[in-house]
């Protein structure tokens, strides 16, 4: 290990520094990093899949607890990448059973739930260490550090959570609204088992997809706090200091070893003799600077700028200024004799009325305000006018591609639409929708519009609280969408149970 190879600054950085360094260096190595762990866990998660098909929940369980046998890879690639020995996916791929074999079942077992994983997985996979070695080392790591690399973890559990429930909530989104209209307790009990696991499983598939971003920052944030607990410890900043100055040195070394050794040589005789003079040396004695000549000449420097600036202050005065301090005058009596008052037993009588008189100030200043602003607060209210009865909103001539117009539908409805269902029974269903949409209108005053979808048909129909029109709606509905929307044609019996609904509804003209 190089440390002048990284490829980060080496420098005692703060834990949460530390961490968002971590999330730079996945960063910038996220291609290998996501496309080896996509490439190691999704046949794993595939293999668990079809071995525990009737228990999908355990699949995930279990994909869950090898995480510390997958997070091995992309730590050795950050350990690599870090001093530029990045690996290829190739040679990442073929390192990765190799990686498996220290400590892995130590890893997946007592070590599993240990929130300082993270943090402490370089002790075993790059330093090697095992037994009382690795305990003392996790004893002097964990002085420091090791409270953030537990909130790391409870931050990645709570992340991690929230990320797979939304993709939960973005896959629900993307649901047809046709198909959410289906969706009921009766449709989900009769629903195949076989179908329910499918669906499990097309959810839980999700999980093993968010890993694939989120688990490589999570692994790389905990061995950027390892490398700055061991800068620290280590004082890596201050080698890396001592090897550039010796790099930097190294070159000039040669020239400064040939200069200390023609030195004595090359300095003349004169300077040798004039250093070697002792105190009683001419050189010495004929000085005309003496002690009290040196003081006077300090002075004088210290008198003028910039030790010392004197500035002239011009100003007018009354009378003569005393350079005394002024005599402290006594208090006057009655300041005394109000301090001696409040500090009686009246103190909570001043504090009321004090009191008081601030309520008053401020019920006050709330009036004026009312009154000052009258006129304004007056054009704020609607005023009260006169409303014209409600005009019945006419009916829109088509919905879906329907025809509701009331004179557009036969006087038997019902009779109608059992003759058309043998032979044509979309037209059947679609005849009888537009009857109920027609009857929704004129009968129960329903305002419908051409952009209303039937969802929102049905939402209006739930406000009228008429439990026997609910029930046929929502079953005529959703029939006329299966074959509208999903050419699926209805079952025999339906005839009979919508034609019966109908006629209990509304009898069988087509307007009462």
């Amino acid at each position: 290990m190089r440390l002048s190879d990284a490829t980060v600054v080496i420098r005692p950085r703060t834990a949460w520094e530390a961490m968002d360094l971590g999330v730079l260096m996945s960063q910038q190595h996220r291609r290998l990093l996501m496309t080896s762990w996509a490439i190691v866990t999704l046949p794993v998660y595939a293999l668990l899949t079809v071995l525990l098909w009737e228990w999908p929940s355990l699949v995930v369980i279990l994909f869950w607890w090898l995480k510390p046998a997958f997070d091995r890879l992309p730590l050795y690639i950050l350990s690599k990448a870090l001093f530029g020995e990045t690996p290829t996916l190739k040679q990442a791929l073929r390192q990765w059973p190799a990686l498996l074999k220290p400590q892995l079942l130590a890893s997946l077992t007592w070590r599993r739930l240990s929130l300082s994983r993270s943090f402490l997985m370089p002790v075993v996979q790059l330093e090697g260490l095992a037994g009382a070695a690795r305990e003392q080392r996790l004893r002097v790591l964990l002085q420091r550090n090791g409270g953030a690399a537990q909130w790391l973890t409870v931050i990645g559990v709570h992340l991690e959570s929230a990320l797979w429930f939304g993709l939960m909530a973005l896959f629900y989104l993307f649901v047809p609204q046709q198909v959410e209209l289906e969706w009921d307790w009766q449709m989900l009990i009769a629903t195949s088992e076989h179908t329910v696991l499918r669906f499990e499983h097309l959810v839980n598939f999700l999980y093993p997809l968010l890993l694939i971003v989120w688990e490589p920052i999570y692994v790389a944030a905990g061995f950027s706090l390892y490398l700055n607990r061991r800068t620290i410890l280590e004082a890596w900043d201050i080698e890396l200091v001592f090897r550039r100055l010796r790099q930097r040195l190294s070159g000039v070394a040669p020239a400064l070893l040939l200069l200390a050794v023609l030195l004595p040589v090359l300095v003349p005789p004169a300077w040798a003799d004039e250093d070697s003079s002792t105190p009683e040396s001419p050189r010495l004695l004929n000085q005309p600077l003496t002690s009290e000549a040196s003081r006077d000449s300090i002075k004088a420097i210290l008198q003028v700028p910039p030790f010392k600036n004197p500035e002239t202050i011009t100003r007018y005065r009354f009378g003569k200024e005393s350079t005394e301090s002024p005599e402290t005058e006594p208090a006057p009596g009655w300041l005394k004799a109000l301090f001696n008052w409040i500090g009686s037993q009246r103190f909570d009588a001043a504090a009321t009325l004090i009191q008081v008189i601030l309520w008053a100030c401020l019920a006050g200043a709330i009036a004026w305000l009312a009154w000052r602003y009258r006129e304004q607060a007056q054009a704020l209210v609607p005023r009260r006018s006169t409303r014209l009865p409600a005009v019945e909103q006419p009916a829109p001539a088509r919905m879906f591609g329907l025809d509701i117009r009331q004179e557009s539908l036969p006087e038997d409805v019902a009779a109608s639409v059992e003759q058309l269902w043998a032979t044509h029974p979309r037209d059947a269903l679609g005849l009888l929708y537009r009857a109920l949409l027609s009857r929704l209108h004129h009968d129960f005053n329903m305002p419908l519009k051409p952009a209303d979808t039937e969802g929102q048909v049905l939402q209006r129909v739930e406000r009228l609280q008429q439990q026997d029109l609910l029930v046929f709606s929502k079953d005529l509905t959703l029939h006329w969408q299966n074959i509208a929307y999903g050419h699926r044609p209805p079952p025999a019996h339906l005839q009979r149970e919508l034609c019966d609904g109908w006629r209990g509804l509304f009898g069988s003209g087509a307007s009462r």
